[in-house]
């Protein structure tokens, strides 16, 4: 029996990806990359040779569950669990670990968020095949950690102990020092410089029980509530139970909750052309169709005097764009944006405008 264990976590909105990134239509249900595949298929794809189709689970809003239906069609309806409002990747993980560990106590489970890139896949699987044998091996809770390449102040940041002492007996992983939030410039800098800090991808691999051990120690309160209701979950009492837990669990993140107080956390570093494709600038640093510009295009456009520009429209749509140098020309459904790449960030700002002038109907 495999007892490899896949929960991918499909829930967010991505609203720095907006317009692409709706709230009716995440990023995660997008062909992000232009390669015919959705980033929720591409990240299923990714385990295809690590974990078995049956031993995959989608966490998502409940609003979304057709939508994985649609996307990955061969899941069975208790491989997708939806949850009633978003209570950030805790109570997620939990959810995903409780209904797993009912099915197999001895699951060894893998974390990843829905609408991440990695462009070096057959490094990416070795690095999660050993971080697998680790698990099984070891009461370990273990994360992914990129080499980063600047210092951006996007990722939060994991220090590490890189010696012999302080690694996991036979492997690679490193035990953790610190977890930092998101850093500003100056910090990002002496991290970078320091070259003991990874950058945290929010990717994590444990066996079912010890990340549940770890529930009872850091965030007894979500433990209480799903050791409570265990026993309904894959009945058909579960949603009425999910309902109730997820009213009374905290938002909060894994890393916050548990990952920065357990004392038992080691990361791999890992080298694999990674990024959480949060912003549009990050979709331009790893596309492949960059032309001789520096311009990233999606859609059927002609460009004059163009350059550094990242352009996704819809195909069946003509763009000519002349002039531009730096700039974001994103089109989806009925709202077109065109905004400087240096301020991406203000994307959020931009939603929340949109919502309080023109209503709903545009985020």
């Amino acid at each position: 029996m495999n007892q490899t264990y896949l929960v991918v976590m499909a829930g967010g909105i991505g609203s720095r990806f907006w317009p692409f990134s709706r709230t009716k239509h995440p990023k995660q249900f997008h062909d992000v990359l232009g390669v015919g595949r959705s980033m929720l298929q591409l990240t299923v794809d990714r385990f295809r040779d690590i974990c078995p189709p049956e031993n995959v689970y989608v966490v998502t809003n409940r609003d979304y569950v057709n939508l994985v239906q649609e996307h990955l069609p061969d899941l069975a309806p208790h491989q997708i669990l939806g949850e009633p409002i978003g209570r950030n990747t805790a109570p997620c993980i939990a959810y995903a670990s409780y209904c797993i560990a009912q099915r197999d106590p001895q699951a060894t489970i893998i974390v990843t968020p829905a609408d991440h890139a990695v462009l070096r896949e057959e490094e990416f699987r070795r690095l999660i095949r050993e971080a697998v044998v680790a698990a099984r091996q070891y009461d370990v809770l273990v994360t992914l950690g990129i080499h980063p390449s600047r210092p951006d102040t996007g990722y939060g940041y994991i220090q590490y102990l890189d010696d012999q002492a302080n690694r996991l007996d036979g492997t690679d992983l490193c035990k953790v020092k610190t977890f930092t939030e998101k850093p500003n410039a100056e910090i990002a800098r002496m991290f970078l410089d320091s070259g003991d800090f990874l950058w945290n991808a929010g990717l994590f691999i444990w066996r079912a029980e010890v990340i549940i051990k770890a529930f009872h120690d850091s965030l007894s309160d979500i433990a209480e509530v799903f050791d409570e209701g265990a026993s309904s979950l894959g009945t058909p009492q579960e949603q009425v139970f999910i309902d109730q837990a997820y009213s009374r669990c905290p938002n909060i993140s894994i890393d916050f909750g548990i990952m920065e107080k357990a004392n038992n956390v080691y990361v791999l570093p890992a080298d694999i052309g990674w990024s959480d494709l949060g912003t549009w600038d990050s979709l331009h640093r790893v596309s492949d169709r960059r032309d001789d510009q520096d311009n990233v295009v999606d859609g059927d456009a002609i460009l004059y005097d163009t350059r550094e520009c990242i352009i996704k429209t819809p195909h069946e749509r003509l763009v000519v764009v002349q002039g531009l140098e730096g700039y974001i020309v994103a089109e989806y459904d009925n709202v077109l944006l065109i905004c400087q790449r240096s301020e991406e960030q203000r994307v959020k700002e931009f939603v929340a405008d949109v919502k309080a002038k023109k209503g709903a109907g545009y985020n």
